[in-house]
């Protein structure tokens, strides 16, 4: 446990970002004890004429001009700052070291920024938290002067094509400042470690709550009347960078006793695929979240048929904690970031070996096995995620500082 430190937490999201963040639970759970402050990423000039329309960025412009407080307490003990200055966007620069000089110009109008803030809230020997920003957080080190400074690798980001053009040749650079690298999947880690000896897999926090049926509350809709059993089911965005539609076909016609069952939106691949000339693949379409423990529960076995790629291959998908939050049997694509679930999950590397382990995860299902995965899933929570982000901090830097 680190208690009563100033810790700085910056990142790619900003704090009223409408979808979920790794980085806001995980400060929140810093904030039980520590002062944190988040810090919102910067306003692109760019963003700043293009979108001017939009109240977010009118907000923004009102920060700037004074009208409006760029710290703001969110909870005691949390602040959230949104920088004032506007940074240029420089990623369509073709060349690296064009780039890296007007790069280190955008981080220093942030880092005063920060600054501005840790002087008005007296933060002293800061911890910085850095989540996956390697452009801006590049020199962020040099610039704040922390006491510590953790990167937080979560995604293979520099395989999306934005962050890919600079990032391949940058986040080795800032794995190597950081004095300790931490990560979600021993993928990740194993990568860190080619830069960084304080490399550590510090696992996932996942808020399974919503998908809790202890007791048998939750209701299966009624759109699995007259859908036959075995439903094999899938639940999430249906697109082809992350899905095999060929594995979905392949199952759907091996087995066709079994029900494929897909909720969430499609892509263009998908609404054109031939998924939907098979009378026994059912698509459901897209859903609130709050409804998807109810589709989960109409599943005999939940399914995550990923396609093995650069995007897949070390990520941590959250589904799998809300399937075994569930109870559910799961048969997944075998990657290095799915070896944390192999006691728990049926692993597949073949199309065949989908077909196989399913019709074990059928045949064997049972409430000791069911008991033992809700139990797996419970145990992901951001507050144990976040002590292992501790241990990792006080494993690496023990020679240097005395932790109480």
């Amino acid at each position: 446990m680190i208690k009563g430190k100033d810790i700085i937490v910056v990142g790619i999201q900003a704090w009223d970002i409408e979808i979920g963040s790794n980085c806001k639970n995980i400060a929140l759970e810093f904030a039980k004890n520590n002062r944190v402050l988040y810090v919102n990423p910067p306003m692109m000039r760019s963003t700043e004429r293009n979108d001017k329309h939009k109240e977010s960025i009118q907000k923004r412009i009102r920060i700037k001009e004074d009208l409006e407080p760029d710290l703001v307490e969110i909870e005691p003990n949390l602040w959230n700052l949104y920088p004032k200055n506007s940074i240029e966007s420089i990623n369509w620069i073709p060349f690296h070291f064009v780039f890296k000089i007007l790069n280190k110009r955008n981080s220093r109008l942030f880092a005063n920024d920060i600054q501005s803030a840790t002087s008005r809230l007296g933060f002293k020997n800061v911890i910085l938290f850095n989540d996956s920003s390697m452009f801006l957080g590049l020199h962020l080190k040099e610039f704040l002067q922390p006491e510590l400074y953790v990167y937080y690798m979560r995604d293979y980001l520099v395989k999306v094509p934005y962050w890919q053009k600079h990032g391949e040749r940058l986040e080795p650079e800032i794995i190597k400042k950081a004095d300790v690298l931490t990560t979600n999947s021993e993928f990740f880690s194993d990568f860190g470690l080619q830069y960084n000896p304080n490399s550590f897999m510090v696992g996932q926090g996942c808020d399974v709550s919503h998908f809790s049926d202890v007791n048998d509350t939750i209701k299966i809709p009624d759109e699995f009347k007259d859908i036959p059993k075995p439903v094999i089911g899938y639940v999430g965005s249906l697109t082809t960078l992350r899905l095999d539609i060929e594995l979905i076909e392949y199952i759907a016609n091996q087995r066709k006793n079994w029900s494929v069952v897909l909720v969430g939106p499609e892509d263009n691949d998908f609404k054109n695929s031939n998924l939907h000339n098979l009378s026994n693949v059912y698509f459901l379409g897209s859903k609130d979240g709050s409804e998807l423990p109810a589709y989960v529960k109409g599943f005999d076995v939940a399914m995550n048929p990923q396609l093995t790629n650069d995007l897949t291959i070390g990520n941590y998908p959250r589904k799998i904690d809300e399937y075994l939050a569930m109870g559910k049997p799961i048969i997944a694509t075998q990657t290095k970031g799915m070896e944390m679930f192999k006691d728990c999950v049926y692993l597949g590397a073949t199309k065949e070996d989908y077909i196989t382990l399913t019709e074990k995860a059928l045949s064997e299902n049972s409430e000791e096995l069911i008991a033992k995965r809700i139990h797996f899933a419970k145990s992901h929570t951001w507050e144990n995620n976040v002590k292992a982000i501790y241990n990792a901090i006080i494993t690496a830097t023990k020679h240097k500082i005395k932790w109480d």
